[in-house]
């Protein structure tokens, strides 16, 4: 299915039948460019054309050689083969669909607007180069367009494509509401940066860096990198000044939860993970959380793999949102090779059931990337309680980024219900242990109180050697 599907429904959508070979990969992997779907297509070359050139056989392999410029980052060669194709197929469905596709896939959703839009016809060609159009529409925030493309769409009656098509129409709507949100909320005409903190090893685990080779799962030949990226929360992303407050439930969520993935998969042989989080720069200086009000976009995913030195193989984002108690999270795993989607999934709570969808959202996670714990003398074990556990992440990530001075303490809520809950869950295993310890530590080094904290931790060597290096 396209990337841009993120911005979309309760339920993972059902991808569209592609129309053949490579151009069912483009269109099935990632969105392409939109277009004004409406508009007649453009004739196919006549006799004499470059349509000689562009013959079925020859079609293929330029196809093929525009995508091998595309993987060597020479966008004009291949835009220069585009238009040769397009010159004498121009009118061929899955001509469109795969330049579309071809081109999404790597980010350049501008070239989509130009070459495919002046020539897509809903009737004629479909509805794949049509949904690449619409989700490069939404890529560069043109909701008129989109929504344009969309209507097209939708009178083509394709009840395969109805649940997806409604997802689009949500996410139109939700630019039409906030048209200047972007990452952080601060608009275009922001001038704040917003940059990402990688945090590469479980957060309870700094501090304990002297035990590294007892707690840490050693990690030996060819790792799979995967990222766990913070989590959209839209229509709640806070603005301007508020963003500078302590962070409230779901601002938390959205970043605890990558990281509670982030931790679980490092402690897993195969896997090298980071959790990705958002932290914004004002152009008057000073620091804070970002806050993702839209899912990231192909620009967003290229940019965090351009950045991350050893590369990824898999990226997971996801968003998250909360109505009256009722919460509601859809993650999205991505094949960074060819930046397709791979697979979504969706889970849903209230209080009362937080703990027991969060387990099993958990568990079919684990289960498609095809985890498996690590043999070390510390043995990771997925929390029975995993809301609170999620609690008591956010909480280690507060105080570990004012300890680095990255965020400033303004930025922490009250400590007492962190405290209480971490030394509550203590005595649940050692790396609960681990995590009262290290937020016990962190929070006495910056003299933010006064007051004795205590936790029953459990019965272990290595709790105890912990406990002895952290004094």
């Amino acid at each position: 299915m396209g990337f841009f599907d993120r911005f979309t429904s309760k339920k993972p959508p059902a991808p569209p039948t592609p129309p053949t070979d490579s151009a069912a990969a483009a269109s099935d992997g990632l969105p392409g460019g939109p277009t004004p779907a409406g508009r007649p297509a453009e004739p196919a070359a006549g006799p004499g054309t470059a349509a000689t050139a562009a013959s079925a056989g020859s079609v293929k392999v330029r196809l093929a050689d525009a995508r091998e410029k595309l993987e060597a980052r020479d966008l004009p060669a291949a835009l220069a083969i585009y238009e040769e194709v397009l010159a004498g197929a121009g009118d061929r469905a899955d001509v469109l669909v795969a330049i579309s596709g071809d081109l999404g896939s790597r980010g350049h959703v501008a070239e989509i607007i130009e070459l495919v839009a002046p020539r897509y016809d809903a009737d004629r060609h479909g509805p794949a180069t049509g949904l690449n159009l619409l989700q490069a529409y939404l890529a560069v925030r043109d909701p008129d367009a989109a929504q344009h493309v969309l209507d097209i769409l939708f009178t083509l009656n394709r009840p395969e494509l109805e649940e997806r098509l409604h997802g689009f129409s949500n996410a139109i709507a939700e630019m039409l509401a906030a048209p200047e949100a972007v990452v952080g909320g601060g608009g275009g005409r922001d001038p704040a940066k917003v940059g990402l903190i990688s945090i590469s090893k479980p957060i309870w685990f700094y501090g304990l860096e002297s035990l590294a080779a007892q707690i840490l799962p050693p990690k030996e030949g060819r790792l799979r990198r995967i990222a766990f990226a913070q989590l959209a929360v839209p229509g709640h992303a806070p603005e301007g000044d508020a963003l500078k407050q302590p962070e409230d439930e779901l601002g938390r969520l959205s970043r605890a939860i990558p990281l509670w993935f982030a931790e679980t998969f490092y402690f897993s042989p195969v896997y090298a993970p980071v959790a990705a989080i958002g932290i914004m720069t004002p152009a008057e200086g000073g620091s804070h959380y970002a806050a993702f009000g839209a899912e990231w976009t192909m620009d967003n995913l290229r940019q965090l793999v351009e950045t991350t030195a050893e590369g990824l193989d898999y990226i997971v984002t996801g968003a998250l949102k909360a109505t009256a108690g009722d919460y509601e999270l859809n993650l999205r795993v991505w094949e960074v090779k060819t930046f397709r989607e791979r697979k979504s999934f969706a889970a849903r709570w209230t209080p009362a059931t937080a703990d027991a969808s969060l387990a099993q959202l958990h568990a079919q996670v684990r289960g498609y990337m095809e985890w498996s714990p690590s043999s070390a003398a510390f043995a990771y074990t997925i929390p029975a309680q995993p809301r609170a556990w999620i609690e008591t992440l956010g909480a280690s990530l507060g105080l570990f980024l004012v300890e680095k001075t990255i965020l400033p303490r303004e930025s922490l809520p009250p400590l007492k219900p962190d405290l209480s809950r971490a030394g509550q869950q203590a005595a649940a295993g050692e790396a609960a242990s681990f995590a009262f310890l290290t937020l016990r530590h962190r929070v006495a080094k910056l003299g933010l109180t006064e007051e004795p904290i205590e936790g029953a931790l459990a019965r272990s060597p290595l709790v105890n050697q912990a406990q002895k290096a952290l004094g």
